[in-house]
């Protein structure tokens, strides 16, 4: 990995690229139908650990787990995910155009 944010973590870019370097084969071959699967099997194992106040270690691996397999589609989908953000949150919120969001609480932005 080229770029290291200050805190030690990994730019979303980066994070892509690792994940395509390590599973890119394995999931060409399970395709975007079987690897959705495996996407919403973490996110029911999140949802879980949030609903039973589980440690944060935990929540943690869960999230990443998440967010690992939602890597994977955009990898099999060919969909940058850092240009797929900059371009819908990169000036603010979708919604109210605006920065910090304003949006009604029952309105999704």
């Amino acid at each position: 990995m080229s770029t290291q944010e200050p805190s030690g973590g990994v730019s979303l870019r980066d994070f892509q690229a690792l994940i395509h370097k390590m599973y890119y084969q394995k999931d060409l071959q399970r395709g975007i139908p079987g690897t959705f699967m495996w996407l919403m099997e973490e996110i029911g194992e999140l949802a879980s650990a949030l609903q039973t106040g589980t440690d944060r270690d935990n929540l943690e691996e869960e999230f990443a787990d998440v967010l690992a397999w939602l890597t994977t589609i955009a990898n099999v989908a060919q969909i940058d995910l850092a240009q797929a953000i900059s371009k819908k949150y990169g000036q603010g919120c979708p919604g109210c155009k605006l920065l910090v969001c304003t949006c009604a609480l029952e309105e999704k932005p």
